[in-house]
């Protein structure tokens, strides 16, 4: 053995005689004596809870008998209301639960005589006679196609019924629904976007026409009932009351200016185009709007219908040719690019070009449907309602610029106006 080597712990740790390692154990003294000094703190902690707590429930106890403060009077302020105090209250009264119940303890519906005739003025109809001459001649107009359902007002034996532009706009096919439950496929005859009129021609006899009175009698104050079919044909026939609150009010909606009688008879968008009768039976106007339709406030109380003499005027001029003389047009129709066709599709705010008429000027110069109108004589249209308001500040034959979009591109053309044709 050589007795220059030298020999490390581990050399020892690992002998040959196998008896493990050598090296003597930790000390754990550190940490018993922490964790006994943790369990004398806690103990003390927990003696010091109960002692606090036995003394708070001993204070609870004798409060009552200590109390010698005035206690704080919560209903002092409604006490100067004519509330009762505490102390008002019979403290003796019997508790309503054991009370028992006898017969008397109801409600007794005690026979009511037959309604009475209400007769709004002198030599006038009471109101259920105005509605027993009425409801015949009052329409339910559904469309598809728009969707929109309206009321109509028959005109004529021979099937010619009122109604307005709005109702029948963009729609596909027209049913009428007669008050004998009779349900016919309706004719568009003619319409006029301005005066917000439309006339409709079914196939039937012997229908019960209205009996039309003259608008330009009607004072404010005239008593006045509307009938229709408030949001929808579920409600069919509703009729409502009230007064004439305005006559000859201009009112501006959808690019257009309308001349229109005002009345506080409860209207809703089913009623437009059904009938706003005077005390007589008379049919005085068309039911057309009422303010929330085109305020963003909510307001009721105020409806408007358009005067019997606009719609007789409007309605003889559609009966006998379709149309409206002396109102200009591009010789198209469109409707509006929705905002998600706009990012989807990435095409501009404007007016879809839906109907071309191919005899007119636009079709010649190369305007073509599913192009885009941008803007008519320098103004901005991205709605049906702007195309109005800027066709109505001018003329038959005028000449104005227009603007389209086609295929990512801007084409312009001078366009003279021509009458519209329905």
């Amino acid at each position: 053995m050589d007795e220059n080597k030298k020999y490390t712990p581990e050399h020892w740790d690992s002998g040959i005689y196998g008896t493990g390692k050598t090296r003597p154990p930790k000390s754990h003294t550190g940490i018993i004596t922490l964790l006994l000094v943790l369990v004398i703190f806690l103990s003390g902690l927990v003696s010091f809870l109960g002692l606090l707590n036995v003394r708070l429930f001993a204070q609870l106890k004798a409060l009552p008998e200590q109390q010698t403060q005035e206690p704080v009077n919560f209903i002092s302020e409604e006490a100067e209301y004519g509330l009762p105090q505490l102390q008002d209250l019979d403290e003796t009264a019997v508790p309503t639960e054991n009370l028992p119940v006898t017969e008397s303890d109801t409600i007794f519906l005690n026979p009511s005589p037959e309604s009475a005739p209400n007769i709004p003025e002198q030599k006038g109809l009471s109101l259920q006679d105005i509605y027993e001459k009425s409801i015949g001649s009052v329409v339910s107009i559904s469309c598809s196609g728009s969707n929109s359902t309206g009321t109509g007002v028959v005109m004529t034996a021979s099937g010619y019924i009122v109604t307005n532009y709005h109702v029948v706009e963009g729609a596909r096919s027209i049913t009428a629904l007669l008050s004998d439950q009779r349900e016919l496929e309706a004719v568009l005859v003619g319409s006029d976007s301005v005066s917000d009129l439309a006339v409709l021609r079914v196939e039937a006899q012997n229908l019960t026409p209205a009996e039309f009175g003259d608008s330009g009698a009607l004072r404010v104050g005239d008593s006045v009932v509307a009938i229709g079919d408030p949001l929808g044909m579920e409600l069919r026939g509703t009729m409502t009351n009230g007064i004439v609150s305005a006559i000859n009010r201009d009112v501006t909606t959808g690019g257009r200016t309308l001349t229109l009688i005002q009345t506080n008879a409860a209207l809703n968008s089913g009623n437009s185009g059904g009938p706003l009768i005077n005390c007589y039976g008379q049919v005085i106007g068309i039911n057309t709007m009422k303010i929330g339709g085109f305020s963003n406030s909510s307001v009721e109380g105020i409806g408007f219908a358009i005067p019997s003499t606009t719609v007789k005027e409007i309605v003889d001029q559609l009966i006998r040719q379709g149309y409206v003389s002396g109102r200009p047009t591009l010789g198209f129709t469109g409707e509006q690019v929705s905002s998600f066709y706009q990012h989807y599709y990435r095409l501009p705010a404007g007016l879809y070009i839906t109907q071309l008429d191919p005899e007119s000027e636009a079709a010649v110069k190369g305007v073509a449907e599913g192009d885009i109108l941008l803007s008519v004589g320098g103004q901005r249209i991205t709605s049906t309602e702007e195309l109005t308001a800027a066709l109505n500040q001018r003329n038959v034959g005028d000449t104005v610029q227009i603007i389209i979009f086609r295929s990512g591109r801007q084409y312009s053309a001078e366009i003279t106006l021509q009458e519209g044709k329905g």
